[in-house]
């Protein structure tokens, strides 16, 4: 059997563009197309790949992906065929901070998008985020762990650690911590 795909996952702004350039600073070969550049919410960049949203129609670019780090969005991840086999690292950002996030990434971008307030966005990326974290624990050829976006930010080692033993991958934790700006974590929870 080929490599696992390493598909870094979350809900939008929660810290997957961050985990991508780790996983990239750490020597593992990353699947983006560089289409989407970096701007005032991302500085560090997106690291996409616009294929992944076709993958329904089209999933050939994973033919390549096998021992790379690939970003996919959460709700895509029920589309990943099953003939791959998966290591996931979920990004977990408060739903508070993820929505403040959103609301000036929109506002940055002079857009005005219309849709649910702040309270019912809360409930419906809570609601994806409980929803795939269950698809996930049924899927045979899926293995996930949870990184915690605020502390990954906060004090970076523990959370390293954890994924090099993730990925049985040797990280040089002091140097990828290193690269983690704490000021980078535009909202917090309140709570």
């Amino acid at each position: 059997m080929s490599e696992p795909v390493t598909v870094v996952s979350g809900l939008p702004r929660s810290g997957t563009s961050l985990m991508m350039s780790l996983l990239k600073d750490a020597g593992l070969p990353i699947l983006s197309d560089g289409k989407r550049r970096a701007d005032a919410s991302n500085p560090g960049g997106y690291f996409e790949l616009e294929a992944v949203k076709r993958t329904a129609r089209d999933a050939r670019w994973l033919t390549a992906a096998p021992g790379h780090a690939v970003k996919v969005i959460l709700h895509l991840l029920a589309e990943l065929p099953g003939e791959y086999s998966y290591r996931v690292i979920l990004m977990r950002r408060p739903i508070p901070a993820v929505v403040a996030s959103q609301s000036r990434m929109l506002e940055r971008l002079g857009k005005n998008v219309a849709g649910p307030g702040p309270e019912r966005l809360s409930e419906i990326l809570s609601a994806q985020w409980d929803e795939a974290r269950h698809w996930l624990e049924q899927q045979p050829h899926f293995e996930a762990t949870v990184i915690d976006y605020p502390a990954l930010v906060r004090n970076p080692a523990p959370a390293l650690a954890r994924l090099g033993a993730f990925l049985d991958l040797p990280l040089d934790v002091p140097s990828l911590a290193g690269r983690i700006d704490p000021a980078l974590e535009h909202e917090t929870d309140s709570s």
